[in-house]
């Protein structure tokens, strides 16, 4: 009786994440760019701290918005290189945003005269309290900056790595729930941690079993070092988003902390 419960909420489980990651929106990987490697891309999406401050950068989708401050940054940053690696040019529509992943395209609305851009994300910032995004110069003029310094803007969302949707497009992707998506990071679930690596090789294969049903779930061995010692840590990996691990956590009653490749 006991084993059929087990496999019962086991089979409930498992149709939470299919459930979870059978969703319409079509993603977008963070694999290299003609603007940015893929290695830029993980390392800009990782959780960093300025100013005091801590934020996460998250996935974005076709149609999502935002609205606050834009501010603008030319000549003493010109030729300088942005967060994604490339050298900031004040005279191509880029831009700074703190979380959004780089090479989003955005459209940029200046509420107070209605001039709009199209700007691509290439760095990180604004670090400016109340501002949401950074133009350079060339889109900073478009939209009337350069003469009022700052102003509320609306952002949308319109693309992703160059390529921008039309204003159909979107509002068919929005009806129909299939908006494009910028997939970030890979989300799993710490499973053990092993001094040696055939502890951890024996329950990789454990779990592997155990979740065989689900392809879109897999286990993988990450080796550390710490202390001068290598540490081998059994992952489970395979999850969207950090909320679909930690329900899938609480359901199988697994106490490893959520992790992220």
């Amino acid at each position: 009786m006991l084993e059929r419960e087990k496999y019962l909420r086991l089979a409930a489980c498992l149709l939470g994440v299919l459930l979870l990651s059978a969703c319409s929106e079509k993603k977008v990987d963070y694999t290299s760019t003609a603007f940015t490697s893929a290695a830029r891309h993980k390392s800009t999406m990782r959780c960093y701290t300025v100013l005091g401050r801590t934020y996460q950068p998250t996935y974005v989708k076709v149609g999502q918005t935002m609205e606050g401050i834009s501010s603008w940054y030319g000549p003493n940053f010109h030729g300088k290189q942005t967060s994604n690696g490339e050298r900031y040019n004040m005279y191509r529509k880029t831009a700074a945003h703190k979380t959004w992943p780089m090479d989003t395209m955005v459209r940029v609305t200046n509420l107070e005269n209605g001039k709009s851009t199209v700007v691509r994300i290439n760095d990180r910032g604004p670090f400016v309290k109340g501002r949401i995004i950074d133009c350079s110069y060339a889109a900073g003029k478009k939209l009337g900056l350069d003469k009022s310094g700052i102003a509320k803007v609306r952002l949308e969302v319109v693309g992703f790595a160059g390529k921008v949707e039309s204003s159909q497009s979107i509002a068919r992707q929005k009806a129909t729930k299939t908006q494009k998506r910028m997939k970030l990071n890979d989300f799993g679930i710490q499973l053990g941690a092993f001094a040696h690596y055939a502890g951890a090789k024996a329950t990789q294969k454990e779990y592997a079993r155990l979740f065989q049903q689900n392809r879109k779930l897999r286990t993988v061995v990450k080796s550390t070092q710490e202390g001068g010692k290598t540490l081998y840590r059994v992952w489970l990996m395979g999850f969207d988003t950090e909320a679909a691990a930690r329900d899938f956590r609480a359901c199988q009653g697994l106490e490893g902390p959520i992790v992220r490749n």
